[in-house]
């Protein structure tokens, strides 16, 4: 999940001009993007018979009324492709204690022949049909309402259809920061 390299990207504040200039505000900025607080979560989606389960980081509650959930995924990713075909999506919060669960989600999934677990880790299917992690503690099942280009990722828009506790209430969901993964900036 490391942020991909490329030549530094504008604008630029008053007096930054050469391309060295650019590289190192390019470089600072990205270290103060990376200090905001994320959670870090899988996210499911599914389009027919097509499944996939993904380590994603941006998300966030974006009305009460009715309930909507935003979710940040870039472009290029085989869960893009599936949440615009299949129109849903599941936000999955792993416990603090399943840390290493995430790093099995950032490359495409491996689904067993029994369509029972995806990289070895079992899972349900949610009302929209979208995949639920078993060992998630918390978990919201989203039909997508609107999709919103962000450059390089699309920010899908869901409302919640259903969501439960697959842990008592009080276990702590997994951060950005209880990892040394970075994405972003």
């Amino acid at each position: 999940m490391a942020s991909k390299s490329g030549p530094p990207i504008g604008p630029f504040p008053e007096g930054v001009e050469t391309d060295e200039q650019k590289e190192e505000y390019d470089k600072l900025r990205r270290r103060v993007l990376w200090k905001m607080p994320y959670g870090l979560y899988v996210v499911g989606s599914r389009s027919g018979s097509n499944y996939n389960l993904m380590t994603l980081n941006w998300a966030t509650q974006v009305s009460f009324d009715p309930k909507l959930v935003g979710i940040g995924v870039e472009k290029e990713a085989f869960t893009h492709e599936l949440i615009a075909a299949g129109r849903c999506f599941t936000l999955n919060m792993l416990p603090q204690e399943e840390r290493a669960a995430v790093r099995k989600f950032v490359k495409p999934v491996e689904i067993d022949g029994d369509g029972k677990s995806m990289n070895g880790f079992a899972f349900h299917d949610g009302r929209t049909g979208a995949p639920i992690l078993d060992v998630a503690a918390a978990w919201v099942d989203c039909e997508l309402r609107q999709s919103v280009d962000c450059g390089g990722h699309t920010f899908f828009i869901g409302e919640v259809v259903d969501a439960g506790f697959q842990a008592d209430e009080e276990t702590p969901v997994l951060r950005m920061e209880d990892t040394r993964m970075s994405y972003g900036g």
